[in-house]
């Protein structure tokens, strides 16, 4: 028979639950994205609260970094995503993206990757690099490059709301790596809704010269953008036209492959 370890941690009595926790759970789940900014007295209507305890836990997430505030209305701020890296990079959505990943590369003889946003950066929590060559794309798990001039930072960025993709743009600092870098926050924006229109987004050299890169989004349930996938190749092997066309085609058909496994 089963027996339980005395320090394993135990479904929690109404005794022993952190009460100001779950209303600011409350808080949190108030923001949606049909409602990204809100007053004080809407956040309390919304979570359930009074507003003076609705002010303490709006205040205390400003504090933290994880709200922020013009001096009337609160929004959530994308530090935020941050507590959810730890559980994406172990989540089993990579377990189903991993073999996926690799019977891709395979076929196309490529890296691939899987990542997250992470506030201004793109962390990389997936990596299935090309059997056939020696020479791959030096990004590991772990790895990290800003998101304005990456496709999987774009990708994205564009599954936030437009507003909080604005705020991670205006929070970058755009910089050109190559000739060919995006500098233009406002081009960037560009990019970004493009991105989000199309489901997809090639970078042309941007992050690194000789480089190409194609990115399309993994959605969970309700659509919700968990994370992106990504091939990447040297322009001497894979051309724009390729990258359109069959490098698309085939990287919208594992997302798909790896969103059905999730639902």
């Amino acid at each position: 028979m089963l027996t339980l370890d005395e320090d394993a941690p135990r479904p929690g009595t109404e005794r022993e639950l952190v009460h100001s926790a779950l209303r600011l759970f409350e808080v949190l789940k108030a923001f949606r994205r049909d409602r990204p900014r809100m007053t004080l007295t809407e956040v309390a209507e919304h979570a359930g609260l009074t507003r003076a305890s609705a002010r303490r836990f709006l205040l205390t997430l400003v504090h933290a970094g994880y709200a922020e505030t013009d001096g009337k209305r609160f929004a959530l701020t994308p530090r935020l995503l941050e507590l959810g890296h730890a559980v994406m990079a172990t989540s089993s959505v990579w377990d189903i993206a991993r073999p996926v990943l690799a019977g891709l590369s395979e076929r196309l003889g490529e890296s691939c990757y899987g990542a997250v946003l992470d506030g201004t950066e793109v962390l990389y929590v997936l990596h299935i690099p090309s059997a056939r060559h020696l020479i791959n794309v030096d990004l590991r798990v772990g790895s990290r490059t800003p998101a304005y001039c990456t496709s999987v930072g774009r990708v994205l960025l564009g599954g936030l709301t437009p507003a909080a993709a604005e705020r991670v743009i205006a929070a970058s600092r755009p910089e050109a790596r190559t000739p060919k870098t995006v500098t233009s926050k406002a081009t960037l924006l560009e990019a970004v809704d493009q991105a989000r229109e199309t489901g997809w987004a090639i970078v042309d050299e941007e992050l690194e010269l000789g480089l190409r890169s194609l990115s399309v989004p993994l959605r969970g349930r309700g659509g919700v953008t968990v994370g992106a996938l990504n091939i990447c190749g040297p322009t001497s092997r894979v051309s724009l036209e390729e990258l359109r066309t069959r490098f698309l085609g085939e990287l919208l058909e594992a997302a798909a492959r790896i969103q059905a496994a999730l639902e």
